[in-house]
């Protein structure tokens, strides 16, 4: 297993606190699988399959199948240069999903 810089393998929730107590909140991750910097994989129920190759930034709250490659499609890209100018944005395509597969 490869894992790079700024990774998150986290719990989905905290809300519950002492109800989540002896409950498994962090994913699971098999054999050779890579993550790239600044993913985020959450839950106890995820399971990231064996060979998996997550791209950075991926932000993941569901099972990947083996051998999947995982990676960001449409981001928004937001700037503010002065306080004289509104936040602007440059929308990309809408995609519904967090992630999708390749």
């Amino acid at each position: 297993m490869k894992i790079y810089q700024g990774v998150t393998l986290g719990a989905l929730s905290t809300r519950g606190g002492q109800k989540l107590k002896n409950k498994k909140r962090h994913p699971t991750i098999l054999d050779n699988v890579t993550i790239y910097s600044g993913a985020s994989i959450l839950g106890g129920e995820t399971v990231v399959g064996k060979d998996v190759v997550v791209g950075g930034n991926a932000f993941i709250t569901k099972s990947i199948p083996a051998g999947a490659k995982v990676s960001i499609k449409n981001q928004e890209l937001r700037y503010n240069y002065d306080s004289a100018h509104p936040v602007e944005s440059a929308e990309l395509e809408q995609d519904e999903s967090w992630y999708y597969i390749i």
